[in-house]
């Protein structure tokens, strides 16, 4: 078995710590949401584990890029990480924060293999709801004119719009929660897509399954009849019997000469 790269064991010993924090990252980013009249130090507190956590992503991408054979390479086919890395420092915002750990936190997610493609989807669309719904409420809560207004309104502003139903009651009023809106209206379509076409790909799998089955049966199956066919004719061949042949009777009668020859030569030398 080869030997892992460094980069490889790199991934597997800090995926587990790394999602650790990611969980860590949403629970920060809730609360002040969730409560914006906490005590001062809390609220503090929270944007210290949004910035900490945030730290420790791009220390990752840092190290990964330092451990690779190819740095170029791996750059080029990573880009939404380095703009995960890069996006918090162009404008201090928590909800640039928000989507970096979330681009950085699903790329890791993939890495492992035991976690399969129904089960990432529904994490990405649970995700989805409800950071959406958080990071609407936070650039429409206070605002003039605005309909979404507790968190209850936004989770179900954030489902209807995931869903592309659209019903019209709530709808952002600023030009952030539009672009909100927007992002979430087509990642929806793009993960009911994924889980549309993995619905039918499995059902595909077991039609394929079960007329693979069949097909082999039905070459056992004319397998079977070949063989009885075939013990038919032997057995059709035994109840006739042996037919008497010319070269049987010619063997038949040397052997008796055979045995006879010996009997003649002993009544010559009495004779004599």
């Amino acid at each position: 078995m080869a030997e892992p790269t460094a980069p490889t064991r790199w991934e597997r010993h800090t995926q587990g710590p790394l999602l650790a924090l990611a969980v860590l990252f949403a629970i920060a980013y809730a609360y002040p949401i969730v409560d914006p009249d906490a005590p001062g130090a809390l609220l503090t507190a929270c944007h210290a584990v949004n910035w900490g956590v945030w730290a420790a992503f791009a220390l990752d991408y840092a190290v990964r890029l330092w451990l690779s054979e190819d740095r170029t390479d791996f750059v080029r086919r990573n880009p939404l990480a380095l703009l995960a890395v890069v996006l918090p420092l162009l404008q201090p915002l928590r909800l640039l924060r928000l989507v970096s750990l979330l681009l950085l936190a699903g790329q890791r997610a993939r890495l492992a293999s035991q976690i399969r493609v129904t089960t990432y989807v529904a994490g990405c669309c649970l995700g989805l709801l409800v950071f959406g719904a958080l990071a609407v409420l936070e650039v429409e809560r206070g605002r003039p004119g605005a309909s979404i207004r507790t968190l209850g309104d936004a989770v179900w502003w954030a489902f209807t719009t995931m869903t592309t139903v659209g019903y019209g009651d709530m709808a952002p009023t600023t030009g952030l929660g539009r672009v909100l809106a927007i992002g979430l209206m087509l990642s929806g379509i793009a993960l009911l897509g994924v889980v549309t076409a993995n619905i039918a790909a499995w059902f595909i799998s077991r039609f394929e399954m079960d007329d693979a089955e069949e097909r082999r049966q039905t070459a056992a199956i004319e397998a079977l009849t070949e063989e009885v066919r075939a013990l038919r004719g032997e057995v059709a061949a035994l109840r006739k019997g042996p037919p008497a042949t010319a070269a049987t009777a010619t063997a038949d009668d040397a052997a008796a000469g055979s045995t006879a020859s010996p009997d003649r030569a002993a009544r010559s030398r009495d004779l004599t």
